[in-house]
């Protein structure tokens, strides 16, 4: 592997992790459900704030409506009287009163209304994050697999990466085992030709040449020797059989 390659791969490396990490799709989930939860929050303050304006407004009719009462009382209590003055001033405080019992009542359907809106957006929204929350996980579970599953995936190829340099260095050596050899060879063929002298060696060509026809001859010598003993041996052992 050049140096070139092994530089492209580190930076190749590099790159895919920074991508990798520039956005956590699991991470981006769980934000996007705190988003919910704080929505969700928002909406049973407000609910709440609703709920006790309604209130208040429920306790304000119910005051105006014991003054209505009381002053309808009173006005009756002033014509018995014979005071019928007070009897219109007490009259003219209960159409004061039932003036706002009417406003109250307004303001309560309206705020009654919006909590009722609050209440039903509440409970969809409550429904909509858990069925979310379900869905998270279940694609959180996938992502972990799938990350997994990629990285198994990477090791793997880096293994075959790995294994292909070893069968180029393989490849590299076989090929310098067989040039090896085959200067051995060529190296004994000129040593053996003379071409080549060999240091440890301080004989002459011609002796070289001598000592090899001497060798030669021996051998010549030596196997003629052989066989006549084995002839000889041979009519010996023949002739011990026919004299029998």
């Amino acid at each position: 592997m050049s140096i070139f390659k092994h530089a492209a791969e580190i930076l190749e490396g590099k790159v895919n992790h920074f991508l990798d990490n520039a956005e956590d799709p699991g991470e981006s989930l769980d934000l996007s459900y705190e988003k919910m939860i704080t929505n969700l929050q928002d909406t049973k303050r407000h609910l709440a704030d609703v709920v006790t304006e309604r209130a208040s407004l429920e306790n304000q009719m119910a005051q105006a409506q014991k003054a209505v009462d009381k002053a309808d009382a009173d006005a009756r209590m002033a014509l018995e009287a014979n005071r019928e003055d007070l009897a219109r001033a007490e009259l003219a405080q209960k159409q004061s009163e039932l003036q706002k019992i009417a406003s109250f009542k307004e303001a309560h359907d309206t705020v009654a209304a919006q909590a009722q809106k609050l209440t039903d957006y509440e409970n969809k929204l409550q429904d909509h994050i858990e069925r979310f929350r379900t869905q998270k996980e279940i694609t959180k579970s996938e992502l972990t697999a799938a990350q997994a599953e990629v990285k198994v995936s990477q090791a793997l190829t880096g293994i075959d990466k790995d294994m292909d340099g070893v069968g180029d260095a393989m490849r590299r050596a076989q090929d310098r085992a067989q040039h090896m050899e085959a200067k051995a060879v060529a190296m004994d063929g000129l040593m053996e030709s003379g071409a080549l002298n060999d240091p440890l060696d301080s004989r002459s060509q011609t002796e070289k040449e001598m000592d090899k026809v001497r060798a030669t001859s021996g051998v010549d010598d030596d196997l003629a020797r052989l066989k006549a003993e084995m002839a000889k041996n041979k009519d010996t052992s023949e002739g011990g059989i026919t004299g029998s």
